[in-house]
C-alpha cells in the first residue's frame, strides 16, 4: 500500500499542498495538463523554487486572470461568507460539482474533489446558519480554490497515493481581516473542519490553515497524529506566502506501508451518567449507531461516593465527532463529554452469501494479504436457523463456521 504523510509544522493551505506533491515527483506539465481537462479558464500556475529559513521547497502559485493572487483570500472569503469588492459573479456548490461531473478527470479524482468541496460547503453552512447547497462562492476564490482542491486530488492519484495521512496541525491564532470585519484564528470554518483531528498551538499569531488546506486533509485523510509505519521513498516541501521565524513549509513522505493493514484515525467519544433511567439505555446505543457511531457499548464503573454508574462510549470517524457528542447531550442526562484520537488497524473485510447445508448464510469475512483469516457466519441467521431445525445455537455455529470457511478455501 502506498501512503502519503503530511507534516505540517507550519500549517496548511492548498498551494503548499500543491507545491509539495509536485517537490515530491509529480509532474508540473502533467498536472497542468490533467487540469486543463476541467474546462476551467481564466487561471494560470506558475513553479518555483524558493528558500523558506534556508529550507528549499517548491512554491506553486494560481495566478488569476486580472487579479493578483492572495494566498489567503480564499480562507478569508470562506469563512467571512464569501463576499469580496470583486465583480459580482458566484458559484455554489451545485455548479462547482457540475464542473467536476462534465471534466475530463479520471472517475477517482472527480470522486476525491468533490468529497473535498462538500465538506468545505457543510462547514461554511454550519458557520453562516444555511444549507450547503445555498454557500457561495466568490468567482475568483472559486477558482482559486477549485485547482488547489483539484490539483491536490490529480497530484496524489499521479502519485498512487492509496491511504493519506497528516500531523497535528498548528492552527495559528489573532485575526485576520475579512470583509465583515475582523475574525479570530483559526477562521470559523477552518475550526468546524478541524473537529475531531489534533491540533496544536505553536505560539505563531497568523492564519495557519486555511479551510481550502483544511478541507483537503480532513477530507481525504485516513488517519491523523503520529506518522505510521512506512519505508520512504520520495519527500517533497511545498513553501507557503508568509515570511516566519521558523520554515513556513509543508513536508511531505511519501513511501510504501511498513505494516500490513493499514493504519487509521478513529475517536473514541464518551461520557459517565450516574442519574439516568436503565431503560434510555437501549434506544440511546441504537440512536448512536444510526448516527454513524462504528460501535458503542456500555461500561458499569464504581463513581465518587461510591456511586455506581455507567460510561457511555461510541467509536467514531473523526468527523462524526460532533454528531455523537450531541447526540449524547440530547438523549442522555450528561452535562460533559470527553473525545480521544486512536490509530488502529483493521482487516480488509466483506460480506458473502454462502450456500451451507443448513441452507444459504451470510459470513464476515476478513482477509491479511488477500489470504482469508476470519470467516464469521451472521449470528442471527444462526440462531434462526438453530430455533427452525431444533438444533443447540453453538452447534450451528461452530459447524457453519466451519463449512464457511471450507467453502471460501475451495478454488
Amino acid at each position: 500500500m502506498r501512503l502519503a504523510y503530511f507534516d505540517c509544522p507550519s500549517g496548511a493551505s492548498g498551494d503548499m499542498i500543491l507545491g509539495a506533491l509536485v517537490d515530491a515527483g509529480v509532474p508540473f506539465e502533467t498536472l497542468e495538463r490533467e487540469l486543463a481537462g476541467l474546462g476551467v479558464a481564466g487561471y494560470r500556475l506558475e513553479r518555483r523554487e524558493v528558500m523558506k529559513a534556508g529550507f528549499r521547497a517548491t512554491k506553486i502559485d494560481v495566478h488569476l486572470a486580472g487579479y493578483d493572487r492572495d494566498p489567503g483570500y480564499m480562507g478569508r472569503a470562506a469563512d467571512a461568507g464569501a463576499h469580496r469588492h470583486e465583480p459580482a459573479g458566484h458559484r455554489g456548490l451545485g455548479e462547482i460539482l457540475g464542473i467536476l461531473e462534465r471534466s475530463r478527470l479520471a472517475p477517482a479524482v472527480r470522486d476525491m474533489a468533490s468529497r473535498v468541496f462538500r465538506r468545505l460547503a457543510e462547514a461554511e453552512a454550519r458557520v453562516h446558519g444555511t444549507t450547503p447547497e445555498r454557500v457561495q462562492f466568490h468567482d475568483v476564490g472559486a477558482v482559486d480554490a477549485i485547482v488547489d482542491v483539484t490539483g491536490s486530488c490529480i497530484g496524489l492519484h499521479l502519485l498512487g497515493i492509496d491511504a493519506v495521512h497528516f500531523g497535528a496541525l498548528p492552527v495559528g491564532g489573532g485575526f485576520i481581516d475579512g470583509p465583515h470585519g475582523r475574525i479570530p484564528v483559526p477562521g470559523p470554518a477552518t475550526a468546524e473542519l478541524l473537529k475531531g483531528f489534533p491540533t496544536l498551538d505553536t505560539g505563531i499569531r497568523r492564519e495557519l490553515v486555511t479551510p481550502t488546506g483544511a478541507a483537503i486533509l480532513t477530507t481525504l485523510a485516513a488517519g491523523a497524529g503520529a506518522m505510521p509505519a512506512m519505508r520512504v521513498t520520495a519527500v517533497g516541501y511545498g513553501a507557503g506566502t508568509m515570511e516566519l521565524e521558523t520554515p513556513n513549509v509543508l513536508r511531505l513522505f511519501v513511501g510504501e506501508a511498513a505494516v500490513t493493514a493499514p493504519a487509521e484515525t478513529i475517536v473514541q467519544v464518551e461520557t459517565t451518567v450516574d442519574d439516568m433511567s436503565p431503560q434510555l439505555y437501549e434506544p440511546l446505543l441504537e440512536r448512536l449507531l444510526e448516527a454513524g457511531a462504528l460501535d458503542a457499548w456500555l461500561t458499569p464503573v464504581i463513581m465518587k461516593r461510591s456511586r455506581p454508574g455507567v460510561v457511555l462510549t461510541a467509536l467514531c470517524e473523526p468527523g462524526r465527532v460532533a454528531d455523537l457528542s450531541r447526540l449524547l447531550f440530547e438523549e442522555s442526562s450528561t452535562i460533559g463529554v470527553r473525545w480521544t484520537a486512536y490509530q488502529r488497524s483493521r482487516l480488509d473485510r466483506e460480506m458473502v452469501r454462502l450456500d451451507t447445508a443448513y441452507g444459504p448464510v451470510t459470513f464476515k469475512v476478513s482477509r491479511l494479504e488477500g489470504r482469508v483469516v476470519t470467516v464469521t457466519p451472521e449470528f442471527e441467521e444462526v440462531r434462526r436457523i438453530a430455533r427452525d431445525k431444533g438444533l443447540p445455537v453453538r452447534e450451528v455455529l461452530e459447524q457453519a463456521r466451519v463449512e464457511g470457511r471450507r467453502l471460501l478455501s475451495t478454488p
